[in-house]
């Protein structure tokens, strides 16, 4: 049980005061057999999901973390995942960016997060970061293929980005990675930069487009790793969170 299961069960008198203080001991853990051990506690803890990468991991192992009844995305998803996860209750498949969630989403309370891609080619890591904003909380509004090669297309997106008054955004792109700098520049708000492998030659594995975010001179712009769409939308919902905490 997490710590609203105990307190609710306590409440509710299914449990003693020794029995919760037990429960309240063990870390909010639970191990699914011997190889997986799944963290309770982390959404109350930070505001973050249990978020699991099957990429390494066989359909019969993400099987059993699905019908675990626990709230979760699932990142790094395979076909094989996808058929194994098919038929199981509260289960829904998000196959252009190889995501699973458990659970569904919780009421939309914080944002809007602007998620923003370069190229139609940067989607998928882009729907990785929409899923874990909304799996925090947090509406989305989506531009895609706004890329610098044709620079008039960011006029509406940073419209939208300043008149819904968003509270971060999430800036993808590979090739040379400029996207986010030029978003950061024109941004009233902190902008979250995703280099995504896409490219050509050398570089083109999105070392380029990493290296360009990482040497940016425009203030308010932070990198995550190269296709690392759910630590963005992880740091884009924390954003939007404490923004309300602090109204």
């Amino acid at each position: 049980m997490d710590i609203r299961e105990v307190l609710e069960s306590y409440k509710a008198g299914r449990i003693d005061a020794t029995e919760a203080e037990r429960f309240l001991r063990v870390d909010y853990r639970e191990s699914i057999g011997n190889d997986v051990n799944m963290d309770l506690g982390r959404e109350i803890r930070k505001g973050t999901p249990e978020v699991v990468y099957a990429r390494a991991k066989t359909p019969e192992t993400v099987e059993r973390i699905l019908r675990s009844g626990r709230r979760l995305l699932v990142s790094g998803a395979t076909e094989g995942h996808f058929e194994a996860a098919e038929g199981i209750e509260g289960v829904e498949l998000y196959r252009e960016c190889g995501c699973i969630v458990v659970g569904g989403f919780p009421e939309e309370k914080y944002g809007p997060v602007a998620v923003i891609t370069a190229g139609t080619s940067d989607i998928p890591v882009a729907k990785e970061a929409v899923l874990m904003a909304r799996m925090m909380g947090c509406s989305c509004i989506e531009h895609f293929d706004i890329g610098v090669s044709g620079l008039h297309r960011l006029i509406f997106p940073m419209k939208d980005v300043i008149l819904k008054n968003v509270a971060a955004v999430v800036a993808v792109a590979g090739m040379e990675g400029a996207l986010p700098t030029l978003i950061s520049s024109l941004s009233p708000v902190p902008v979250v930069g995703v280099p995504t492998s896409t490219g050509y030659g050398m570089g083109g594995d999105g070392i380029a487009a990493l290296m360009g975010m990482l040497q940016s001179c425009s203030p308010g712009l932070s990198v995550v790793n190269i296709d690392n769409g759910i630590g963005a939308g992880a740091v884009a919902a924390m954003i939007a969170r404490g923004r309300v905490s602090e109204i």
